[in-house]
């Protein structure tokens, strides 16, 4: 803090120091722009963090990553923004695609889980994967739609591998008891800020509403 008492207090005793001195209204006119100048200073640091950073800061960090925005908001810009990060530094093995989807949507990656394609006992295809296990709620709370979240996805894979499908996992629950209750899982209220909400399942498309 830069308060005129504390900038007063570093002059010695030789000068008068009360509140009705010339030196205390002279240092009064610097020692609020001197705290403005910290609070702008202040911002721009924590304006380099992605999950901070807003408008043109978040444009500036695109820039030195080649990652465009397009007509995404804040939001979800950062969400390409995390995710391109981390796809620069994928390998394009399973453990790497559920890194780069954990920090795309800073959720915990157990609540991730992928399989391979060719392990279907229905319908095995080689060089393809599953997400069976996604938290619709993150996505949901990222703010991006879940086609170009798929998207996002095929961009992190190997070259050659396909996505073959995404599972969303939703919270809706029914009770196991007529007298069980559960805001997060059951029906909503009229309002809807209640209750549960359904799963998903996705296809990948050729969409294009994001630059990905």
């Amino acid at each position: 803090m830069y308060s005129t008492k504390e900038i007063i207090s570093l002059f010695t005793d030789y000068f008068k120091k009360n509140e009705g001195s010339n030196l205390y209204k002279l240092v009064s006119l610097f020692s609020g722009e001197l705290e403005r100048i910290k609070e702008t200073n202040n911002l721009i640091v924590e304006w380099r963090d992605i999950d901070k950073a807003q408008g043109k800061a978040l444009d500036l960090i695109g820039e030195n990553i080649n990652q465009s925005r397009g007509l995404a908001t804040d939001e979800v810009y950062r969400v390409l923004l995390k995710s391109k990060i981390a796809r620069n530094l994928s390998d394009g093995t399973i453990n790497t695609i559920i890194n780069v989807i954990a920090i795309a949507l800073s959720t915990d990656k157990r609540s991730i889980k992928i399989v391979e394609g060719w392990t279907d006992e229905l319908n095995p295809e080689p060089a393809s994967i599953k997400l069976m296990e996604m938290p619709l709620e993150a996505i949901n709370r990222a703010g991006i739609d879940p086609a170009n979240f798929v998207r996002i996805i095929q961009k992190t894979v190997a070259g050659g591998v396909k996505v073959q499908s995404i599972e969303l996992n939703g919270t809706f629950e029914f009770g196991d008891t007529s007298l069980a209750i559960d805001n997060s899982k059951g029906f909503a209220d009229i309002d809807g800020t209640t209750g549960g909400y359904l799963g998903a399942a996705f296809n990948p498309s050729t969409d294009q509403d994001l630059p990905i």
